[in-house]
């Protein structure tokens, strides 16, 4: 007998970042890290294609959850997750998106229950998708340009310094202990507990 009594799911948790490898361990790909961290923590391999994107379902304190991964590229995240939503029938407010934030030093969290895009094309292109900003946001700092004139492309598509990809790392229990509170329904603990 299957572990689910039926094949849905209520919630999604979306990574974003861009698809090839030569993206990997850039500072746009930290929301891909963050739930390729969430997939190992859980057992839940991201081996299913569909929507443009590869996915797993697992259950989390007794929710099912879907954690996916847009391969649409940063822009275009919302084509991939809304119809996953649509399929399963998921509200807005419970999909939750894991995202790189460069208004934040590398490692800081920012839980948001909704909120505008705030510049971020990924953001942008879900809110377009969903039809509304009503979803909650874990944003991953990753350290401003270093100076005004720098390419903003070329800073969200470079590496992380070790000292910096330390840094975010070392939150990778916090991004758990937040998942799991948002999905419990208590985001202004998790707000209280991690936004830092």
């Amino acid at each position: 007998m299957s572990l689910f009594s039926h094949t849905g799911a209520d919630w999604i948790i979306a990574g974003l970042g861009n698809p090839e490898p030569k993206y990997d361990g850039t500072r746009h790909n930290a929301g891909f890290a963050a739930l390729d961290a969430l997939a190992q923590r859980w057992g839940c391999p991201l081996g299913k294609a569909k929507w443009q994107g590869l996915y797993g379902i697992t259950q989390v304190d007794g929710r099912k959850v879907m954690l996916l991964k847009p391969l649409t590229y940063m822009n275009l995240s919302g084509q991939c997750i809304a119809p996953a939503a649509q399929f399963y029938k998921i509200p807005r407010s419970h999909v939750l998106v894991l995202c790189d934030d460069i208004t934040q030093e590398p490692g800081h969290l920012r839980i948001r229950a909704s909120g505008s895009a705030g510049g971020h094309n990924g953001l942008k292109s879900i809110i377009a998708s969903l039809g509304g900003e009503d979803f909650p946001r874990l944003r991953i700092g990753v350290g401003a340009k270093p100076r005004p004139d720098y390419d903003l492309a070329a800073w969200v598509l470079g590496r992380f310094p070790p000292a910096d990809a330390q840094a975010l790392a070392d939150r990778r229990d916090d991004i758990e202990g937040a998942c799991r509170l948002i999905l419990a329904g208590k985001l202004g603990e998790a707000q209280n507990r991690y936004n830092h």
